[in-house]
């Protein structure tokens, strides 16, 4: 546990559902102290083939859960970080109830139109993907760095990817919005150095949430085989030999947002089970 993390405020975005990585490290930071702002979209959104959205059931679930097991303060609040409007108001939320944001993790993300290759990438869903992922960092982070400013600092944490280091076939706006994201964390580490704001971000690869398990069903339909297969095929790839466990992104976050890591900023640090080693 990381003591100084105690009292603080934490903003996750994408963190509505209990099998993902943004709950994962929202529970991490309830753990440590923190009190903790769940922020998604609190509907159910799905387009055909893909995977569901977190509700506002799921997300006041997790408030009512997290404050009970940790003893921590808890809001969940709408968000859609595609939309300004939607940022700035999720942004004023929290500060009315807690007073200032110390951590926020810009942890949103989706991915559209895959499969596709990029003569065939249906062009309004590459510019969505480009939009949530990365412009969506852009939009949370513009609007939370005032406050951390007032606060006299704190620290950000973007969850990019591997696909942002090693390209995957067939989902280049995921995979480019990503690299964006490693990029734009590196900016904003220098630029925000001054204000004792730390920037880094997290590269997840294999990590068993509901993306993961669609992704093998998908995989599995291509190959003409079944998931499980899908999933073991996957793990020779890995050395750690298994996929990863969002608790494992979130004790990184944890980390990261703590004074354990205070000589740490613009980096973009793997977790993958060995799967990718560069940096």
């Amino acid at each position: 546990m990381y003591k100084d993390l105690e009292g603080k405020t934490a903003v996750i975005t994408g963190a509505g559902k209990k099998t993902g990585i943004g709950y994962a490290m929202a529970e991490k930071l309830a753990q440590c102290g923190a009190n903790i702002v769940i922020a998604d979209l609190g509907e159910a959104r799905a387009e055909e083939g893909q995977v569901s959205t977190a509700t506002s059931e799921q997300m006041r679930e997790i408030e009512k859960q997290l404050a009970v097991d940790y003893g921590v303060d808890c809001l969940s609040v709408a968000l859609d970080v595609s939309d300004t409007g939607s940022v700035e108001q999720m942004v004023k939320s929290a500060v009315k109830k807690f007073g200032a944001i110390h951590i926020l993790c810009n942890n949103a993300g989706a991915s559209f139109g895959v499969p596709s290759d990029v003569e065939n990438y249906e062009e309004s869903a590459w510019l969505k993907t480009i939009d949530i992922n990365l412009h969506g960092v852009f939009r949370v982070s513009k609007a939370v760095i005032p406050v951390m400013k007032k606060s006299g600092g704190g620290c950000i944490i973007n969850t990019a990817s591997r696909a942002g280091k090693v390209p995957p076939l067939f989902n280049s706006a995921y995979a480019a919005a990503k690299a964006g994201v490693i990029m734009l964390t590196k900016t904003m580490a220098k630029e925000l150095s001054g204000a004792g704001i730390r920037v880094n971000a997290v590269c997840p690869g294999q990590i068993m949430t509901d993306i993961e398990k669609w992704r093998f069903g998908l995989e599995a339909q291509f190959f003409n085989t079944t998931p499980e297969e899908r999933e073991l095929e996957m793990c020779k790839s890995i050395p750690l030999g298994r996929i990863g466990d969002p608790a494992e992104v979130g004790d990184l976050v944890a980390f990261l947002a703590s004074n354990a890591s205070s000589y740490i900023t613009g980096q973009a640090v793997n977790v993958t089970g060995g799967q990718l080693m560069e940096l």
